[in-house]
């Protein structure tokens, strides 16, 4: 009883400070730049830490030892690859043409380079998709609550509504208090909250392997004699999980049977290279929420920095979570028998592992300081999500279509009213997904909102490609076009329209042809950006454009 009264001390301690940093900033934010952007003055070493933090989410923090659990093998690290690549691209590209235009939302640079239809219709996309994506992820470190309960309640477990209310209860409040802290103190307090999650899930994932190999005979020489079927320790994976069946290979090759295998499969070296190169360049390109953290930096030259060590940084965390899985695979199925292990399907269960590790093994105070990290970094991404969403309407939409005076302090109260209405919308999108998943948790709508951004993001990056890699193609109406058949292609060759109508029951919509893959969600953005590209490319910006860019200094080859 005392380790719980120390973690709950631990817990209200670690939320009071996070609210007086947001108090804090709240009288430094003078003007928009301000409010959303620091005021460009945030140190390099801060927006690292804040785009790791963003990225190592409950999500990863929780998923990845999952990965790790379920494949005893660093396959998943693959992906590591590409998101390296891609942010030689960002930072050698996309954050110099944004600060060169010294644009707040991102998508200012698709007006000055198209017009304003084409910066509307992409940030309305982002609105919609991170909107969706951010709510429906509320949910999933609320689900720590449900462990901890089911840990002190062991015979009386919570059964699925009862999860409902205990998560929904929990993700109102955290969003609420997100929302207060976020609207006060703006993109400054979620960048040093940042800063302190980021040190604490560090500690977390230190002590995890620490322990395990502490208490697995032999530490790690000792797990490795474990670790010796078909696939474990894999550092690679080549060709794919879904070998084309001989009829196949008979009426369409070889060759294609095996690029169909490679885009049906998660975990590939072509996954690595080339699916996760678009995912990131998309996310950390074109996605406000990511890429307004990087524009708090300095100047140009630190938002590199920090956004290439951030990649390099991946690599060992990813390596270093992907190994606490493994270990626990080997420290729960080989070293100790537990019979409170929380199980599916008669398996152990992969998604929840983790988080019964931390409430059932790390001492007390250190497992409420790591549940407080867990339930701050959720906090942590969904302040820069709603200060992100409130930031681009405002300007990409609130600014424009309604009389606003020229006033800085009058734009940072409007950019706080609607913080605190994407607060409400996330939060009714969070309990309607917590709501499906209580009324049926195997519906497959969880991870098509789950992975929203694969069906949409490659318009975004397709659009704005095209923007900054060619100096007279694109245009309004060309724009729309393509990137209306980008989010189409992708949702069919995913079999979207399909999952979605499984939902009610029914026959599927509409058969493949059986010779299209059904692209997994490391190639879905890929997909899409070449679509859109494709689209984009067969229409001429307007001969006024082109001029009017080289007057004003707007060169798509930068």
């Amino acid at each position: 009883m005392g380790a719980l009264l120390l973690d709950l001390v631990i817990i209200g301690v670690y939320f009071a400070i996070i609210l007086a940093i947001g108090v804090h900033f709240s009288r430094r934010n003078r003007n928009v730049s301000d409010f959303a952007l620091g005021g460009r003055s945030i140190p390099w070493w801060a927006v690292l830490a804040s785009i790791l933090a963003s990225e190592i989410s409950a999500g990863t923090f929780f998923g990845a030892p999952g990965e790790g659990f379920l494949l005893r093998n660093y396959t998943y690290a693959q992906m590591m690859v590409g998101y390296l690549l891609a942010r030689v691209v960002v930072s050698g590209v996309f954050i110099p043409a944004f600060y060169k235009h010294n644009v707040v939302s991102i998508y200012e640079f698709l007006e000055l380079r198209f017009g304003p239809r084409t910066r509307q219709l992409a940030s309305g996309i982002f609105l919609v998709t991170r909107s969706l994506a951010s709510g429906s992820r509320l949910w999933v470190p609320t689900l720590l609550l449900v462990v901890i309960w089911d840990q002190i309640n062991p015979t009386r477990p919570l059964g699925n509504w009862e999860q409902f209310w205990v998560t929904g209860g929990a993700l109102v409040l955290i969003s609420i208090l997100t929302a207060i802290y976020t609207a006060v103190g703006g993109i400054k307090a979620v960048i040093w909250t940042d800063v302190l999650q980021i040190v604490v899930l560090f500690a977390a994932l230190g002590f995890s392997v620490w322990y395990l190999l502490g208490h697995i005979p032999g530490g790690w020489e000792g797990a490795k004699n474990h670790l010796n079927h078909p696939g474990d320790l894999k550092l690679w994976e080549w060709a794919g999980n879904k070998p084309p069946s001989a009829d196949f290979v008979t009426k369409y090759g070889a060759a294609w049977g095996t690029v169909k295998n490679v885009l049906e499969s998660n975990y590939t070296v072509w996954a690595a290279l080339l699916g996760s190169l678009f995912i990131t360049l998309a996310t950390h390109g074109t996605d406000q929420d990511m890429v307004q953290r990087m524009l708090t930096a300095k100047n140009k030259r630190q938002s590199a920095v920090a956004t290439l060590l951030s990649g390099i940084a991946d690599i060992p965390i990813t390596y270093f979570v992907l190994t606490i899985g493994i270990l626990l695979s080997i420290y729960y199925n080989h070293v100790i028998v537990d019979p409170t292990l929380p199980m599916d399907g008669g398996k152990p269960d992969s998604t929840r592992i983790f988080p019964y590790f931390v409430i059932d093994v790390m001492p007390g105070g250190l497992r409420g300081l790591v549940v407080a990290g867990v339930l701050a970094t959720t906090m942590g991404s969904l302040g820069t999500a709603l200060n992100s969403l409130a930031t681009s309407y405002s300007r990409d939409f609130h600014f424009r279509l309604f009389e606003t005076p020229d006033d800085e302090a009058v734009r940072v109260r409007i950019i706080k009213r609607s913080t605190l209405a994407f607060a409400v919308i996330l939060i009714l999108v969070g309990l309607a997904t917590a709501f499906v998943k209580a009324h049926n948790p195997s519906l497959s709508i969880i991870g098509i909102i789950l992975g929203s951004f694969g069906y949409t993001y490659g318009s975004l990056l397709g659009v704005f490609m095209v923007a900054l890699f060619t100096k007279s193609r694109g245009s309004e109406s060309g724009n729309r076009i393509a990137m209306i058949t980008g989010i189409a292609v992708v949702a069919y060759l995913s079999n979207l329209p399909n999952d979605v109508w499984k939902m009610f029951g029914s026959t599927p919509l509409y058969q493949n042809f059986e010779w299209l893959p059904v692209i997994t969600f490391p190639w879905r953005i890929m997909a899409g950006t070449v679509a859109t590209v494709a689209v984009a490319l067969c229409f001429k910006t307007q001969k006024s454009t082109v001029l009017r860019m080289r007057d004003e200094g707007i060169s798509g080859s930068l």
